[in-house]
């Protein structure tokens, strides 16, 4: 296997397949299905959801909402999502525990890295929810923030396009697709492959990004052999 170490990104929007909200049960089984195949191959795998299939801080703001408590709503529409995929993970035979950033006994474990590396040791897949635990903070900074802390070998963020292009490929049939392009090179670019934050965190500590379709089965399971799938960030 190319990795032995892995956090995923999925956003919360992806959960939702072809509804207009919530969760899509059918969706919701293909991304396990696909978790649970590598981490039976013994790859270490954490999951950072967003919750925008929910509510979203920076929607709330523009409703109204005071920017904090919206995204306090956002986060606990993240760990809404991380108890999602921690049933349907055990439900196949799997076997996963939910992290949070704060304490939110008896939903999950809060936080610690000595509690990850347990986990991993006992074969469980570790569902990281509630982002950092801070406003102003999204939950693709979460995903590097943890890939970072946990010692990942890579960033995947699973999306529902099979990589970065020139300009979004469902807008402009022109767009190109990298198969690899550097950190500097993206911002340089204003490619949005995450947020500032997110982008930085991963190019100061070395921390590779693969950007690649989630949604096309068998993908993940293909990346992690070595096949070239999606697109590779780096500093290279």
């Amino acid at each position: 296997m190319q990795y032995k170490r892995i956090l995923l990104k999925l956003s919360g929007e992806a959960l939702m397949g072809k509804q207009q909200y919530g969760i899509d049960s059918e969706r919701l089984m293909e991304y396990v299905s696909q978790v649970k195949d590598a981490a039976d191959l013994g790859i270490e795998i954490g999951i950072v959801i967003g919750g925008g299939n929910i509510f979203r801080g920076m929607t709330g703001e523009k409703s109204g909402f005071d920017r904090v408590k919206g995204d306090y709503m956002g986060m606990l529409a993240t760990v809404i999502n991380g108890l999602a995929i921690q049933s349907a993970i055990e439900s196949i035979g799997g076997k996963s525990t939910l992290i949070t950033a704060i304490e939110m006994s008896p939903v999950g474990e809060r936080y610690s890295k000595e509690k990850v590396k347990k986990a991993f040791k006992n074969n469980e897949v570790v569902i990281f929810s509630f982002g950092t635990g801070n406003p102003y903070f999204t939950t693709d900074t979460a995903a590097a923030l943890r890939a970072v802390e946990i010692e990942a070998d890579v960033l995947l963020k699973g999306t529902r396009v099979d990589g970065i292009y020139t300009a979004d490929p469902e807008k402009d049939p022109n767009a190109e697709k990298f198969d690899k392009i550097t950190f500097s090179d993206a911002y340089s670019r204003g490619l949005k492959i995450m947020d500032l934050t997110a982008i930085t965190l991963c190019s100061e500590n070395n921390l590779p990004i693969v950007v690649f379709d989630m949604n096309k089965k068998g993908n993940l399971m293909k990346l992690l052999k070595g096949e070239k799938i999606g697109t590779i960030v780096n500093n290279k």
